[in-house]
């Protein structure tokens, strides 16, 4: 018990930590990156030191060099290489405020700053990837989605709004294995690859040939030890927080907070798969303020915290995804 709740009031009581905002700062950061997808699946290459809300990151395009025959005694063609870039925009916030009534008693618990560290983390999971995968999945190259993708074949069917994928147990594989022929069209590496599904999706996946150890390469079925791992170079999560639609209106984020306002006539319910490569989306989140002021009200103190983010789409040819029912 952190304090007494029947006689004297102790003011003083002895401490096992004490409450210093840039601890949980840090520990609120690192955990927030362990729970959150894009974590995992984003780079961070650009995080930069970011300080505040409107900062700005330039990041500066590789340029595309030309590869021409050479013939001995020929004269050599010199390129000028054309530079670009992009503006990674620190343009997003979250935030969360509570108060602590007996400042003295929080400070005298440090495993308060854990729990309260993780509760934010995963509120703060939840409402980041929902918003971050909702923004980027659509901006996959053209030649990456649609009934007719690949840069070369123009052959693999990953659905669209009208005429989604139906998903079944049958063909679950195929459609993830449709989106690796995608990515290896466009010369996307093998490794560092990723796969995001939703909880429905899973559930065929566990009624498919993926319950069979030998399909995976693992020494045990997914199906017994709960685990997905990796199918076809791509590192598989589950999240709730993928983009769908009901039957009337367009797609929304997984934690209904953005889009399902445009009216779609005729169209199914339906969601997204979506998969890519690491050097796809750019991310970068960090914890800008963490602090403690009076409570003018009353005995303790108030506690808020700032965690601002942003994200683009920095190569364009290593996403892609499904529209599935």
């Amino acid at each position: 018990m952190p304090y007494p709740t029947t006689g004297d009031f102790v003011t003083n009581p002895t401490y096992s930590g004490s409450f210093i905002p840039t601890l949980w700062s840090s520990k609120l950061n690192a955990k927030f990156y362990k729970a959150t997808v894009f974590g995992e699946i984003a780079n961070t290459d650009w995080e930069g030191e970011i300080k505040n809300m409107g900062d700005k990151v330039t990041i500066n395009n590789v340029p595309d060099l030309t590869i021409s025959n050479y013939t001995v005694g020929g004269t050599l063609s010199y390129q000028v290489p054309t530079p670009s870039t992009i503006t990674l925009n620190i343009d997003k916030g979250k935030s969360f405020a509570f108060k602590v009534s007996d400042v003295l008693a929080y400070q005298s618990d440090i495993k308060l700053i854990d729990t309260f560290s993780d509760d934010a983390a995963s509120k703060m999971k939840v409402a980041i990837d929902s918003t971050v995968v909702y923004n980027t999945f659509s901006k996959a190259a053209a030649a990456n989605k649609g009934a007719t993708a690949g840069v070369n074949s123009g052959g693999i069917d990953l659905g669209t709004d009208a005429a989604p994928v139906t998903l079944t147990a049958s063909n679950v594989l195929d459609v993830i294995l449709r989106l690796a022929a995608v990515l290896d069209e466009q010369n996307a590496p093998e490794s560092d690859r990723w796969l995001l599904l939703d909880p429905l999706t899973r559930q065929l996946l566990m009624q498919s040939n993926l319950a069979q150890a030998q399909y995976t390469g693992d020494a045990s079925s997914p199906v017994r030890n709960g685990k997905i791992g990796g199918i076809d170079r791509f590192t598989v999560y589950v999240t709730n927080n993928l983009p769908r639609a009901a039957a009337a209106f367009d797609f929304k984020s997984g934690d209904g907070s953005e889009g399902g306002v445009t009216a779609v006539a005729g169209a199914p319910a339906r969601r997204v798969l979506v998969a890519g490569h690491k050097s796809a989306i750019t991310f970068a989140s960090q914890m800008t303020k963490m602090e403690t002021l009076p409570n003018q009200n009353d005995f303790g103190s108030l506690v808020r915290g700032l965690n601002v983010y942003g994200y683009e789409v920095v190569k364009p040819d290593t996403l892609t995804f499904a529209v599935v029912k």
